[in-house]
């Protein structure tokens, strides 16, 4: 089935960072809710092994990030 990748929360990215193995991924993102195979999941540790996130961009993946003009108190360009 494989992972919409905008579908996952900023916390799901954190957890699936930790993730040492294919097998660890692979179990985490079954108790999350989503089937993936070995393949997908070995995928997705490397494309995440390139990744360091700051808040800013983390919050940006898991949809948290504002146009460049916000005004809002929670917004990350504040």
């Amino acid at each position: 089935m494989g992972i919409n990748k905008n579908e996952l929360t900023a916390e799901q990215i954190r957890k699936a960072m930790e993730c040492k193995d294919a097998a660890e991924l692979m179990e985490f993102a079954k108790a999350e809710g989503f089937e993936i195979t070995k393949e997908e999941a070995q995928g997705y540790l490397e494309e995440l092994s390139d990744i360091e996130l700051d808040k800013e961009n983390l919050g940006k993946i898991a949809g948290g990030g504002c146009y460049p003009d916000c005004k809002n108190d929670f917004c990350f360009e504040n």
